[in-house]
C-alpha cells in the first residue's frame, strides 16, 4: 500500500500549506497593522480576505472537479498559493494585499475541499481513515513551523512582515512539482468518464500490483445512484459437495461463482434471512425499535462491523481460494487494445471467447454483449489472454484456465459477485435476469445440521461447515435496459464512456441515499464549526498569560509578540502527536467510536472554564485549571471532531457527484467559520466568556447526540458499499415513516 500512501503524503501538502498561512498570518499582522496604518476594520479585512477566497471557490469547486478531475484542480490550487505568495511578497499597498490574501484563500478552498475527496479515491478502504487524518497532522505540521519561523524573525530588530508571507511560495513550489509531476488523477473519476486504461493503470500503480481485476469491476459498480437494492442472506460452499438430497429444481435458486483453478466452482445458496445484517434492515425489527429516534443507517452498518473479519487484507476472508469471476480462457486470436472512448465497433458481433473449449450444453455463447466486452479488455492487462464473464447454470468445471486472475474480494471483508438467471418470458423469450451482490462474511464458519454445503479441503473448515454470508443485492450500475430489451444472450452491459456526463448530476441530489448523506455531511460540518474550537484558539493567549507563561518567557528577555508566537508554537506542537494516535485508532476503533468517546471530554473541559470564569479560586489556580482544560480540549479535539467531518463527508457520496457534494457540506464549514469569527467579540461583549464556553458546551452536547443517532461507521468499506448502505437505509427510513 505504499504507492497509495505517498500519493496521499504528497496531496496533504496543501493542506500543510494552508496552516503555514494560518499561523504565518496571525503573527504577520502584528507588523502589517503598524506598517500600514490599518484601523480594526481594515486589520480584520486582511485577515478575513483569505476566509472569502475560500467560501467564495467552493461554491463552484465541486462540480468543476466532477467535470475537469480531481488533478487539475490540485495543480490549480499549487498555482494560486505560488502566485499568491509572490503578490504578498511584493504588496506596497492594503489593496494589493487583500487581492493576493484573496488569491490565497482560492488555493486553500480547493485544497481543502479536495484532498480528502483525491485520498479517500485513491486509498485501500483498510488504511483510508489513517491516510484521511493525515490533512490534519500537516495541517498543524505547517502552523508549528510557521510559528517557529515567524518567532525566530521577530526576534530581529525589523521584521519583514511581506518575507513572512512570501515565503509559502517556496513550499508551494514543491507542492506544484508533486501536482504535476508525480499524482496521478482519481482511479475512480477516471472510471466514471470511461477512461479505462488509464483507471487500470493508476490503480496499478497505487496498489502495486498488476491484478487490479476486482477493485477496476467495483469502481464500474460505483457509478450507479440509487436503483432498488435488496439485502439477503446465503450459504457458500464449493459447487461439487452439494448434498445430494437436493431436489433437481433447486439448483435454480443458486448463484455459482467461479475461481480460477479448473474443477473448482463455488455456489451461493439463498437462505432465510437470519445474519445480523438482514435483521437489521427489517423495517420494525427489534434491533431498530431499541433506541428511540435512531437511524435505521446507524444499525445497518454497526450490524456489519459487529462482525467484521479481524484482518486487514484487501483479499476477502469468506473464498480462501475464490479467484476471479473473470476467468481467463485460452489464447485468442485478436490481440488488440481497445479504446474505450472511440467504440469505433459497434456494429460488429462477438462470439465468446470460452467456445468451442468446452462441450458442456448448458454454457450459452455469447455471454456477454459487446459493450461487456470492451469493458472486460480495458480491465485486464494486454497480453494473450482476454477475459470472458462465465456464469453457467450446472457446470461445476470452469473452463480451460492457463493463468490466475485477480479475486473480486474489495476490502473490508467483502467481495463482488453477479448473478444472472434465466427465466421464460409472457412472449415465449427468454429472459434474463443481471444482479450486482456485495457479499459480507457474517462470523466465523459453523456447523449446521443438514447443511446444504460443505467446504472440504485443508485450508478450509472441515467438512460439514459453511460460510454464511449477507449480500447486498441491487441491478449493476451499468446496465441497460435498452440492451436487455433485445433479448441478448447473457448478461449485458454499456461502456462507462457512454454514461458519462460532462456537468455536474444535479438531479443526483434529489435521490434518498444522496440526500441522507447530505443530511450527515452538512449536520457534522455545521456542529463541528460551533463546537468551540475558534473560541478556545481565541482566548488561548489570553489563558496562558494569565497562567503566567508570557511573564516568565519576559523575564527570559523575550518580548511579548515573540513570547506569544511562542506559545502559539508550543499549542501547535501538543496536537501533533494526538492526532498520530489519532492516525492509529482511526481504522481500528473507527470514526464513530472516537467521536462518541472524545466529545464528551470537549465537553467537561468546556464546562470547568466556564465553572472557573465564574468561581474566583485565586489567579495561580484559575490559571492552572484554565490551561489544562485548553491542552485536554485541543488534544481531544484534533484526535476526532477534527479530522472525522472531513473524512466522512468524503466517503459517503457516490462517485459521480461526490465532489458536487462534499463542495456543498465544505462551503456550509466555511460559512459556519465565518459565522463563529465574527460573532465572537460580539459574544464576549455581551455575554462574556462563561456564557461563549456554556453555548460550546451545549452545541457539543447536542453533537454528541447526533452523532450517536445518525452518523454511521464507515471504517474499513470500500466506498461503493457505503454509498449503497445509505440508499438502503434511506429507502428503509421511508418506508417505516409511510407504515
Amino acid at each position: 500500500m505504499r504507492g497509495a500512501a505517498l500519493v496521499a503524503i504528497a496531496a496533504t501538502i496543501g493542506n500543510f500549506l494552508q496552516g503555514w498561512d494560518n499561523a504565518t498570518i496571525a503573527g504577520a499582522i502584528v507588523y502589517i497593522k503598524n506598517d500600514l496604518n490599518l484601523g480594526t476594520s481594515v486589520e480584520g479585512l486582511v485577515v478575513a480576505m483569505s476566509l472569502i477566497g475560500a467560501t467564495a471557490i467552493t461554491t463552484c469547486s465541486g462540480a468543476i472537479s466532477d467535470w475537469l478531475g480531481r488533478r487539475p484542480m490540485l495543480i490549480m490550487s499549487s498555482m494560486l498559493y505560488f502566485v499568491s505568495g509572490l503578490v504578498m511578497l511584493w504588496s506596497p499597498n492594503v489593496y494589493i494585499l487583500c487581492l493576493a490574501r484573496l488569491l490565497d484563500g482560492f488555493g486553500i478552498g480547493l485544497a481543502v475541499t479536495l484532498v480528502p475527496v483525491y485520498i479517500s479515491e485513491t486509498a485501500p478502504s483498510e488504511i483510508r481513515g489513517l491516510l484521511n487524518t493525515l490533512p490534519q497532522f500537516t495541517g498543524s505540521g505547517g502552523m508549528f513551523l510557521s510559528y517557529c519561523m515567524v518567532f525566530g524573525m521577530s526576534l530581529m530588530d525589523s521584521p519583514s512582515w511581506r518575507l513572512m508571507l512570501g515565503v509559502l511560495s517556496i513550499p508551494s513550489l514543491l507542492y506544484f512539482a508533486f501536482t504535476v509531476f508525480y499524482l496521478p488523477e482519481s482511479p475512480r473519476w477516471l472510471v466514471s468518464k470511461g477512461r479505462m486504461l488509464e483507471a487500470k493503470q493508476v490503480l496499478q500503480r497505487l496498489r502495486g500490483r498488476e491484478d487490479i481485476s476486482g477493485e477496476m469491476a467495483l469502481l464500474v459498480e460505483g457509478l450507479g445512484i440509487g436503483g432498488e437494492t435488496s439485502i439477503e442472506e446465503y450459504i457458500i460452499g464449493p459447487a461439487d459437495e452439494l448434498d445430494e438430497s437436493q431436489e433437481p429444481g433447486a439448483d435454480k435458486d443458486k448463484i455459482r461463482l467461479y475461481g480460477p483453478e479448473e474443477g473448482l466452482s463455488w455456489v451461493a445458496k439463498p437462505v432465510a434471512g437470519q445474519s445480523i445484517l438482514s435483521i437489521a434492515s427489517r423495517p420494525g425489527s427489534m434491533v431498530n425499535q431499541s433506541i428511540p429516534l435512531m437511524d435505521p443507517l446507524v444499525t445497518l452498518f454497526g450490524s456489519v462491523h459487529e462482525k467484521l473479519p479481524e484482518t486487514g487484507s484487501t483479499r476477502s476472508m469468506l473464498f480462501p481460494n475464490f479467484g476471479s469471476m473473470f476467468s481467463t480462457a485460452e489464447p485468442h486470436a485478436r490481440n488488440e487494445q481497445w479504446d474505450e472512448e472511440s467504440l469505433q465497433r459497434e456494429g460488429e458481433d462477438y462470439a465468446s471467447d470460452a467456445a468451442g473449449g468446452d462441450s458442456d450444453d448448458n454454457l450459452h455463447s455469447p455471454l456477454i454483449s459487446r459493450q461487456t466486452t470492451s469493458l472486460e479488455k480495458d480491465m485486464v492487462p494486454p497480453a494473450s489472454h482476454i477475459s470472458s464473464l462465465s456464469m453457467r447454470r450446472h457446470s461445476t468445471l470452469v473452463q480451460d484456465v492457463t493463468e490466475s486472475v485477480g479475486g473480486t474480494g474489495i476490502g473490508g471483508g467483502w467481495q463482488l459477485a453477479w448473478k444472472w438467471s434465466e427465466r421464460e418470458g409472457e412472449d415465449g423469450k427468454k429472459e434474463g435476469g443481471f444482479k450486482r451482490i456485495y457479499l459480507h462474511e457474517e462470523g466465523i464458519p459453523g456447523s449446521r445440521r443438514g447443511s446444504l454445503v460443505s467446504l472440504p479441503g485443508n485450508d478450509m473448515p472441515a467438512e460439514g461447515e459453511f460460510i454464511q454470508a449477507a449480500a447486498l443485492v441491487s441491478q449493476p450500475a451499468l446496465y441497460s435496459k435498452e440492451l436487455m430489451d433485445q433479448h441478448p444472450v447473457g448478461p449485458a452491459m454499456v461502456h462507462p464512456a457512454e454514461t458519462a456526463s460532462e456537468g455536474p448530476v444535479w438531479t443526483a441530489l434529489l435521490d434518498p441515499g444522496v440526500k441522507r448523506a447530505l443530511l450527515v455531511g452538512i449536520g457534522i460540518q455545521i456542529l463541528q464549526q460551533f463546537s468551540g474550537i475558534n473560541g478556545v484558539l481565541y482566548y488561548t493567549p489570553q489563558i496562558l498569560e494569565d497562567a503566567g507563561v508570557e511573564v516568565l518567557l519576559s523575564n527570559l528577555g523575550l518580548g511579548s509578540d515573540s513570547a506569544s508566537f511562542l506559545i502559539s508554537a508550543f499549542t501547535t506542537l501538543l496536537m501533533l502527536p494526538c492526532i498520530g494516535v489519532a492516525m492509529k485508532l482511526m481504522d481500528i476503533s473507527g470514526r464513530r467510536r472516537l467521536l462518541l468517546t472524545t466529545i464528551p471530554v470537549l465537553i467537561v473541559s468546556l464546562i470547568i472554564l466556564v465553572f472557573s470564569e465564574l468561581v474566583d479560586l485565586g489567579t495561580v489556580v484559575n490559571a492552572a485549571i484554565s490551561t489544562a482544560c485548553v491542552i485536554v480540549y485541543f488534544c481531544c479535539f484534533v484526535m476526532g471532531y477534527g479530522p472525522i467531518p472531513n473524512i466522512l463527508c468524503s466517503e459517503i457520496f457516490p462517485t459521480r457527484v461526490r465532489g458536487l457534494c462534499i463542495a456543498i457540506c465544505a462551503l456550509v464549514y466555511w460559512i459556519g467559520d465565518i459565522i463563529v469569527t465574527y460573532t465572537l467579540p460580539v459574544m464576549l461583549s455581551s455575554i462574556g466568556l462563561a456564557g461563549i464556553f456554556g453555548i460550546y458546551a451545549v452545541v457539543c452536547l447536542i453533537s454528541w447526540v447526533f452523532v450517536f443517532l445518525k452518523v454511521p461507521e464507515t471504517k474499513g468499506m470500500p466506498l461503493e458499499v457505503i454509498t449503497e448502505f445509505f440508499a438502503v437505509g434511506a429507502r428503509q427510513a421511508g418506508a417505516t415513516k409511510n407504515e
